[in-house]
């Protein structure tokens, strides 16, 4: 179905972001996120970079987030380029997000990333793929995670749930597939 049909209209802008989740040989897992923009005119910066001018369809920007984790989301290393962008300074941002290596992704941890790899230090746009990157890295390891808590005695609560309206724990999906974590509504409570 989609959006709705747009008004008449002239695209300026295209952002393209791709997330990948793999499991390595050594049983790490690598999280890869690559973002490209480009306009639809030409458009400069800088005078001394790329030329003075960056052509329409020409990226923008065009870099690259690697994460490689464990299964319980320790973040072992990190490997991030700025192929292109639209200062010559913009590159030097990637080797700020090793930083981020020995943080944990969960709760609070863009907080902490944001602590490690400061605005002074760091790229906008890598700092917004974390974004992505996490919500990638759950997607991608989700089935391991849930294989791995059936074989223990007594199973955590699935960090998943709660974060969202299916995953509500007064819901239908977790009624059905995580019986022991429903929490029914209280009386008088709404269905919002």
């Amino acid at each position: 179905m989609g959006l709705p049909q747009p008004a008449a209209r002239e695209k300026k802008h295209h952002r393209k972001i791709d997330c990948e989740g793999s499991l390595r040989s050594d049983g790490l897992w690598d999280i890869d996120v690559h973002l490209v923009d480009t306009r639809s005119y030409d458009c400069g910066y800088d005078d001394s970079h790329r030329g003075g001018i960056i052509k329409a369809g020409d990226p923008v920007h065009d870099m690259w987030l690697r994460f490689t984790i464990d299964l319980d989301f320790l973040i072992h290393d990190v490997q991030a380029t700025s192929d292109q962008t639209p200062f010559p300074i913009c590159p030097k941002a990637a080797g700020a997000m090793r930083k981020l290596i020995g943080l944990r992704i969960g709760t609070g941890w863009m907080k902490m990333a944001r602590e490690r790899v400061g605005t002074d230090i760091s790229c906008t746009h890598l700092m917004d793929l974390l974004g992505q990157l996490t919500a990638t890295a759950y997607q991608t390891l989700h089935a391991a995670i849930e294989e791995r808590q059936a074989r223990r005695p007594r199973r955590d609560k699935p960090p998943i749930l709660d974060t969202c309206i299916a995953l509500s724990s007064s819901g239908e999906v977790v009624k059905k597939h995580w019986p022991e974590f429903y929490q029914p509504k209280a009386d008088g409570e709404s269905e919002s």
